[in-house]
């Protein structure tokens, strides 16, 4: 089959669309997640976590953009890798991409369920989680330009709600108050405090945590080449502003402890200032659910991609890639990542391990498929520089080796850094790329007859 025709996405998406998707993808991470660092570093430690890995991330996206434009297709990662480091490398990348996109989604989704639960307590958080999945499945099966627009108005109403929370709480901001016991607890740097810094990492992480899933609407884009670098360099810089500031107006808006294992910190900061009453804080709990909708339907849209990406190189199942006829949307890969997802919602108290329910491991499972992949994605731009070095590059990356090689050995930091604090989920993570890479070793008669365009 070829990559015209039934497996021919729709190229509508603009600019400030593709902005609209790199952000909304990770704006939910500005709203939660995050302030679990401030329990294991403490509010000092935990910004130097979160300043090392925003800087991964900026390094990454202005070096990973360079492979985007020079391979513009939906497979994002596992494209370059197919190109750079051949069809393992291209399982590898290709599967750390899934397992990322694929397992992020539940845990916000339940955010969702648990978030409507508090406004309404008849509803099950499980029913509303999976509401969440059909709604915005179909959405996104309706078509890619109707659900990159919706994408875009959540993406900047969750913005806004950021900017009106820094706004508010900035008149009793104190750095006293974001200080106080800042090192594990105390108020100096002990070496003691170097170890609470690595464990954060995943929680710093989740702060940017799949931007890189724009490369996956690249086959969509009006003109890949000029528009998805605008979109991740000024996406990057947008979240790495607003991450920085939602996180010291938080810590200097009262006793930051208050916040550090709760899932809604932003809310809890704010009544530090207004008091429970407010209609300010009204007005903040009910329009964060448009963080966590901006960053679930996104990546809906990236896992989507992904799967198509995959099944139409023969990774996965064929029948998979279908592209539906009328709205040019891969409406299967679209309904299979959902009832992974589905499953996994309904499976979270029945399975535990490691002292964590479900959902907290497939969290770290999904930050353990991303660090893989930019590992990967770094190798692979280093070798298509000395395979290809004549291959059109429409952008190139800043700085370069400097960039990706900074980013390269940051990601390799970091995969070590989860491996020793979450060595089972490490271990489930290798469990899972092992069972695929049978199945990838079994299926080579699936990638014998593929059209270079697939």
């Amino acid at each position: 089959m070829s990559a015209t025709g039934t497996n021919e996405l729709s190229k509508s998406l603009s600019t400030i669309q593709l902005w609209g998707i790199a952000v909304g993808l990770v704006i939910s991470g500005e709203y939660f997640g995050w302030s679990y660092g401030w329990g294991t570093a403490g509010t000092l430690g935990f910004i130097i976590t979160a300043a090392f890995v925003a800087l991964m991330y900026t390094t990454f996206i202005f070096s990973f953009t360079e492979l985007t434009t020079m391979i513009p297709r939906a497979g994002g990662p596992f494209a370059y890798a197919r190109e750079g480091l051949g069809e393992t490398g291209a399982y590898f990348a290709g599967m750390a991409t899934l397992i990322e996109f694929v397992f992020a989604p539940p845990a916000i989704a339940l955010a969702i369920g648990a978030y409507l639960n508090v406004q309404f307590p008849g509803l099950d958080p499980k029913v509303a989680a999976v509401g969440a999945y059909v709604i915005f499945m179909v959405l996104n099966i309706l078509g890619v330009s109707l659900a990159a627009t919706f994408e875009l108005v959540v993406t900047i109403l969750a913005i806004f709600e950021l900017l009106v929370f820094m706004g508010v709480v900035a008149p009793g901001f104190s750095w006293e108050n974001f200080s106080a016991g800042g090192w594990m607890g105390q108020d100096t740097f002990s070496v003691g405090a170097i170890s609470g810094m690595f464990a954060a990492i995943p929680f710093a992480i989740w702060f940017f945590l799949a931007i890189e899933g724009v490369a996956m609407a690249a086959e969509e884009a009006k003109d890949p080449k000029k528009s998805i670098p605008r979109a991740y360099i000024f996406g990057i810089l947008t979240l790495v502003a607003l991450a920085l500031g939602v996180m010291i107006f938080a810590g200097g808006a009262g006793d930051w402890t208050k916040l550090a294992n709760v899932n809604d910190p932003l809310p809890q900061a704010m009544r530090f200032i207004v008091g429970d009453n407010s209609g300010w804080l009204h007005m903040l709990v009910w329009l964060g659910l448009f963080g966590l909708v901006a960053s679930f339907h996104g990546i809906i849209m990236g896992y989507s991609r992904q799967i198509f990406a995959l099944s139409r190189a023969g990774y996965l199942p064929k029948s998979l890639a279908a592209v539906h006829p009328r709205f040019k949307t891969p409406h299967r890969a679209i309904l299979a990542g959902g009832v992974v997802g589905i499953i996994a919602i309904f499976s979270d108290n029945l399975i535990t391990f490691g002292g964590q329910s479900l959902t907290a491991n497939i969290v770290t499972m999904a930050v353990f498929g991303a660090i893989l992949m930019y590992i990967l994605a770094m190798v692979s731009l280093f070798t298509l520089r000395r395979s290809q070095p004549d291959a059109p590059r429409s952008y190139c990356a800043p700085f370069y080796p400097l960039f990706p090689a900074f980013a390269l050995a940051a990601a390799v930091i970091c995969l070590i850094a989860m491996t020793i604090y979450n060595f089972l989920v490490a271990v489930v993570f290798a469990v899972i790329l092992a069972l695929g890479y049978a199945y990838f070793r079994a299926t080579g008669h699936q990638r014998a007859i593929v059209t270079p365009a697939e």
